[in-house]
């Protein structure tokens, strides 16, 4: 017996693409979900053009400007691979098929977009409560394989502070 997931591989297409390619611009409608099966992507947003990195993504997770996937609006943010990446895509027409058709995940969706939600609320707190070396710590205990895989740039910027602090505030450890 097949699980919906193999049901619905077709209509997945592979994508590889190296490092540094960005995948979404900010401002464009975003047309395409991500499965990550290998790599690291980040969203960011350009702030007077600065970039600010606001999240990372692994191996299993799936990634989208959803708000402008399901809306057709311009996406608050870009989407970049940060190393090599072996990605799965879904057009938005196929997504809304595979809901359409599948109850299970459809509710696997919703479970999700909690999840990411969740994550959303606690890092706008750790900003509001915390000060870097705080929000530094909480990052190695609930994500420490971000630190492993990610350049010091990017997680410098995902905690709002610069790199320079950042080398401090780890060789105070």
């Amino acid at each position: 017996m097949r699980t919906n997931w193999q049901i619905f591989q077709p209509y997945f297409k592979p994508l590889e693409v190296p490092a540094k390619t960005i995948l979404l611009e900010e401002g464009k409608v975003s047309k395409t979900m991500y499965f990550i099966e290998k790599g690291c992507l980040r969203t960011w947003v350009n702030h007077d053009g600065k970039e600010i990195t606001t999240h990372f993504f692994f191996e299993g997770d799936s990634v989208s400007s959803m708000e402008s996937f399901r809306t057709n609006r311009p996406s608050l943010y870009s989407i970049e691979s940060i190393e090599p990446t072996f990605l799965q895509t879904l057009t938005q027409h196929d997504f809304q098929i595979i809901l359409d058709n599948s109850p299970e995940l459809k509710k696997a969706l919703e479970e999700h977009l909690f999840r990411r939600l969740f994550e959303s609320q606690q890092m706008a707190f750790s900003y509001l409560k915390n000060n870097p070396k705080k929000r530094y710590d909480e990052l190695l205990e609930r994500h420490p394989h971000i630190v492993q895989r990610v350049p010091q740039h990017y997680i410098a910027s995902y905690l709002g502070i610069t790199s320079v602090s950042l080398s401090r505030i780890r060789n105070r450890r």
